[in-house]
């Protein structure tokens, strides 16, 4: 039976160890057909070289700071060469300095937010911009980010709160602008999920007690498969008319009142 993927080049972000939401990604993408590379930055990059070797077919693993200049291009040009088009792309990257977590909302400086906005949300149009050509010459393409649900405040999530909003602001924008080419935006904004980057948060332990008593379906956060399977369905041609679109993947926890 074909996979979802099957012919699918799919760039994939974020991958630091094997229980990164990436990873899993990565992985079912790789069982559902498709050809990946993986891309690492700064002293994460011997994290996902290393967890690379996890996944069924070891991919490679290019160098891509968002914030470095020239890095875009270059990753840009090495997949030119390697396959000479792009199908899809992940999106997960996301960083907020530890002044902007935890309850210090009101006292976060500007510098430290600024990081939070450009990595978490303003390097989604980067990476967009930056592959365009490439997902232009294969008739179109998919670009989905993961997300974690901000049309309200979250304890302690506070500016990497406000960078997620930016996020799916500048994935709607991004939809419209790039809708012509056939490429499509789109967002899974998931449950809470114990990730290395979700014990970064202060106070995570509170939305694992929440969710799975007020998710109608329920909700584990030590399963990221219903995320990679949304993602994988995202990255196929199963959605062709769906973008700027921002996918729950939470149980259903979104939905619910008190």
């Amino acid at each position: 039976m074909p996979g979802l993927l099957d012919g699918k080049r799919i760039l994939v972000t974020g991958v630091l160890t094997d229980d990164s939401l990436a990873y899993s990604v990565a992985e079912l993408a790789q069982r559902q057909g498709a050809e990946i590379v993986l891309t690492g930055a700064g002293r994460g990059m011997s994290l996902t070289k290393r967890v690379a070797r996890h996944l069924p077919d070891p991919p490679d693993v290019l160098e891509l700071d968002v914030t470095v200049a020239g890095h875009t291009e270059a990753v840009a040009a090495a997949i030119e060469q390697r396959w000479g088009r792009l199908d899809g792309m992940l999106h997960s990257i996301g960083f907020a300095p530890s002044s902007c977590l935890g309850g210090g909302f009101l006292a976060a400086p500007w510098d430290d937010v600024k990081v939070a906005i450009e990595i978490s949300a303003y390097s989604l149009k980067v990476l967009a911009a930056g592959f365009r050509a490439l997902m232009q010459a294969a008739g179109g393409g998919s670009i989905v980010g993961l997300d974690f649900d901000a049309r309200v405040a979250w304890p302690g999530y506070d500016w990497m709160g406000v960078a997620k909003a930016a996020l799916e602001s500048t994935a709607r924008y991004l939809a419209r602008d790039l809708g012509p080419d056939r490429i499509r935006v789109n967002l899974v904004a998931a449950g809470p999920v114990r990730t290395m980057a979700a014990r970064s948060i202060p106070g995570f332990s509170a939305f694992e007690e929440a969710w799975d008593g007020r998710a109608p379906l329920g909700w584990s956060v030590t399963d990221p498969s219903p995320v990679a399977q949304a993602c994988v369905a995202l990255l196929s041609d199963w959605f062709p008319a769906t973008t700027g679109e921002m996918v729950h993947v939470d149980g259903g926890f979104h939905a619910m009142g008190v």
